[in-house]
């Protein structure tokens, strides 16, 4: 019995033994693989002339050997120039002339963007055949391929087109001051929900406004996209702004100057009212000729976006004043909260759904809100990522910030 039995044992011991070098090699050959397409990736980009794709596989396969540990012979495209179909050294240790040794490949997919620009597919399939040792073997097989796959993408030089409209609160809450102390002047009117509307002196320290904090965040977020887009051909921003009821627009443009030139010039006064304002941007982004601009200009299908910001409650509707109820206390969770919306609110609440059907992605930003503006805006949004809600200055720049770097970005990316 033990005569028979020993046979198996051995071989379940090889196995182990196999199964835990075919699981590092595994990972170090995924990893290369990684490394290899982000690299051949970024270099058909890097270069304002278009890297051929035979010089970006050469690349890859440099960085599959520098990965691997293989000699320059092992790989296709070594300068060795040896025959690419066997190898004489297996990752077991165990040399066998005899065995073919699988290669890795890569495949280079270019496509055209738009009208000069260029997308690249770099697909790398890494393969290796390891050598089984000795007691595995007893079972009848002396080798196993391993194969891992890595995907890479980028694009030369390519903008994301877009349009996107600011629609913006500049109610008289606005007014009232932040948590920012305004380092150039010393004296200041502070308004405050308790002072506001009365007869206030100055008093110092002067402490900077919510209107003034919007429009330095607006800034932050337009200078992302003007970096992106230098010659005015990929990006169009429009602007409105409402209190009471909407405001005069700023019509989409190309480029980012008039939208931050309408925002600099805004003043905090009177109610609130968010309907007119926001259903005005979805009917703008949603001609057929801001479609056709972006065709003429750049040959792209632009990708579409609302920033919607409040700092308070819907209290008038169509310039009128409302009768608002008495909130109800608070629940812990603001999507549990059961408030009875306004007019204002469920016209604005239609608008951003029209939106989201028509594709127009709603970024929604409460800052300093009360629960109930808080609660129309989560809903707008086009998910509970795109939805924040600022506490102090400094968050609601950083939030800006954030959305204009995402609708701006583009890189090479590993995406499988």
């Amino acid at each position: 019995m033990a005569a028979l039995a020993a046979p198996l044992v051995l071989a379940a011991g090889g196995v182990a033994v196999d199964l835990a070098t075919m699981m590092t090699t595994k990972n170090q050959m995924q990893d290369a693989a990684d490394a290899a397409a982000l690299a051949a990736a970024s270099a058909l980009v890097a270069n304002k002339d278009t890297l051929a794709t035979e010089k970006a596989k050469e690349i890859a396969l440099n960085f599959l050997k520098a990965q691997s540990g293989a000699s320059s012979t092992d790989l296709p495209g070594g300068a060795g120039g040896s025959d690419p179909g066997t190898s004489s050294a297996s990752a077991g240790g165990v040399t066998d002339p005899t065995e073919t040794q699988v290669q890795p490949t890569v495949d280079i997919v270019m496509t055209t963007v738009g009208k000069s620009d260029k997308a690249f597919k770099v697909t790398i399939v890494n393969k290796q055949t390891i050598q089984l040792n000795p007691m595995t073997r007893l079972l009848g097989q002396k080798s196993v391929n391993l194969e891992t796959v890595a995907v890479a993408e980028s694009a030369t030089e390519t903008k994301n087109a877009m349009s996107m409209y600011l629609v913006l609160d500049r109610s008289g809450s606005m007014a009232f001051v932040t948590n920012v102390k305004d380092e150039k002047r010393t004296k200041c009117k502070n308004w405050t929900a308790e002072n506001w509307g009365k007869s206030i002196s100055e008093t110092s320290p002067c402490m900077i406004d919510k209107i003034t904090t919007l429009k330095s965040a607006v800034e932050t977020l337009l200078k992302p996209l003007t970096e992106m887009d230098p010659d005015n051909k990929y990006v169009r921003v429009g602007a409105v702004s409402y209190s009471s009821s909407i405001f005069p627009e700023e019509k989409l443009a190309w480029g980012t100057t008039k939208a931050s030139t309408y925002v600099k010039n805004l003043e905090a006064n009177g109610g609130t009212d968010s309907s007119g304002a926001f259903a005005k941007a979805v009917t703008d982004l949603k001609l057929k000729g801001e479609n056709d601009a972006h065709t003429a200009s750049n040959g792209l299908t632009p990708k579409k976006y609302i920033v919607f910001m409040t700092d308070g409650a819907n209290t008038h509707f169509e310039g009128k004043a409302l009768t608002i109820p008495a909130a109800p206390k608070p629940e812990p969770e603001l999507d549990k909260y059961k408030a009875q919306d306004s007019k204002s609110d469920t016209a604005t609440l239609k608008a951003c759904q029209d939106a989201k059907d028509a594709g127009i992605r709603v970024f929604t930003i409460a800052f300093m809100a009360p629960i109930q503006g808080k609660s129309v805006l989560s809903r707008c949004a086009s998910s509970t990522a795109d939805y924040k809600s600022p506490e102090d200055a400094a968050a609601l720049v950083k939030v800006f910030g954030e959305i204009g770097a995402t609708t701006s970005g583009k890189m090479a990316r590993l995406t499988r």
